[in-house]
């Protein structure tokens, strides 16, 4: 949404390694010397006695009120709170500002934004509850009393089984999450504004991403894979227990470079969206943005993350308790090795708690992506005096200096 005000990226801004323009006072207009603006009568001088240290002399004033000769007012409390437009303060944001930015956006449209996300979540539970009803195989039985190359066998057949089941879920849920941040990106981007949005407006501007969007999303897991590879490639090739040692090194060193890439890219998204980037282009904004707070960042995303646990937790455990009780299955399959068989009633209850999970993590872990994304540009880039002259608030006309 480059194309309002507010949004688009800065050709020099303090994150590209420019430094702004520092307002300076006017130069004297009759060639006389350095006066700047100061008129030609001043104040007596009894007047301009330090205020800190009155004087007890002839002609010098009292101390006035708030320079330590009375009480201080109003005035010298401190800077005034920050312009407030939308969902968030127009300033750098706090954690609990970010996740309560997030909470309101999506309080204040719930028709946009929980009704879209409950239709996709809906549409998607229904198609992998069909797939894992009628296209998944079987889950592969494990043998507990297997030992040696059996009992490896098996292992790797269960383990080969349950990523063919995984896979088309997983499509599944990574295309519903797309389409739900493109809508959220853009009611979340209206509500810092103080705007309102409709479905059909933020559609109207999600729709020419969502392509580059799905690029985006399924570049970034193609390179932690081959990160993953290079890691442990080596060891499994070598095949010996020097081989295992170096494959679990390299699985370790893969991991902490997935994880750096992953909080480093996380504003990629949001960029791609508000600033209509490419996808190698949001990709590297996104690096710039967090570079100087990649723990800072990290740290959001972590309890946005373990926030998304507990929900999921809290919901889904319920659910799977009451599905086993309908469905009539006995406990005991989960413990002797066999996989149980679920019936319609089984994956019907767990599929309403999905939705209900789902409905509420999709929006808000979006959410909380674009606010710190509008936040690190805040920080880095001063983009509060771009929103608020967006958002036509008095006193930011375009020639207010950057901070």
């Amino acid at each position: 949404m480059n194309d309002s005000p507010g949004w688009a990226s800065p050709g020099s801004a303090p994150s590209d390694g420019k430094e702004t323009a520092i307002p300076r006072p006017s130069e004297p207009q009759d060639g006389s010397g350095p006066t700047g603006q100061w008129s030609p009568e001043q104040p007596p001088p009894g007047q301009w006695s330090p205020p800190s240290n009155p004087g007890s002399g002839p002609g010098t004033r009292p101390p006035a009120p708030g320079w330590g000769g009375g009480p201080q007012r109003q005035g010298w409390a401190g800077p005034p709170p920050a312009a407030k437009p939308g969902v968030i303060p127009l300033r750098p944001l706090s954690l609990g500002e970010i996740l309560d930015g997030s909470v309101s956006a999506l309080r204040a449209h719930w028709r946009t934004a929980l009704g879209f996300s409950l239709a996709v979540s809906v549409i998607t539970q229904i198609a992998v509850i069909l797939m894992q009803r009628y296209l998944l195989p079987e889950p592969t039985s494990v043998d507990p009393n297997a030992t040696g190359a059996e009992a490896l066998r098996q292992a790797t057949d269960s383990a080969r089984s349950t990523l063919i089941s995984l896979a088309p879920a997983t499509l599944v849920t990574m295309i519903a999450t797309l389409f739900t941040a493109s809508i959220i990106t853009v009611v979340i981007s209206r509500s810092v504004l103080g705007r309102p949005t409709t479905l059909s407006d933020a559609w109207a501007e999600a729709r020419p991403r969502v392509l580059p969007l799905l690029g985006l999303t399924v570049l970034v897991p193609l390179i932690m894979a081959a990160i993953m590879a290079v890691g442990i490639g080596p060891g499994l090739l070598l095949g010996s227990e020097a081989g295992a040692a170096l494959a679990f090194l390299g699985f370790a060193v893969a991991c902490v470079a997935m994880l750096w890439l992953n909080v480093s890219f996380a504003l990629a998204a949001p960029a791609l969206m508000l600033e209509r980037q490419s996808i190698v282009a949001a990709l590297r904004r996104s690096a710039k943005l967090v570079r100087g707070a990649w723990w800072r960042t990290f740290g959001v995303l972590a309890l946005t993350w373990l926030l998304t646990f507990l929900l999921t937790f809290l919901v889904s455990i319920p659910f799977g308790i009451i599905a086993v009780i309908v469905d009539g299955t006995d406990v005991s399959e989960f413990f002797n090795g066999t996989a149980p068989s679920f019936g319609w009633s089984f994956l019907i209850v767990t599929g309403i708690g999905e939705v209900i999970v789902s409905t509420l993590i999709y929006p808000f872990v979006a959410g909380v992506m674009a606010l710190l994304y509008v936040d690190q540009r805040i920080r880095r880039e001063a983009l509060d005096l771009d929103l608020a002259r967006a958002a036509g608030l008095p006193g930011y006309g375009a020639d207010t200096p950057r901070s």
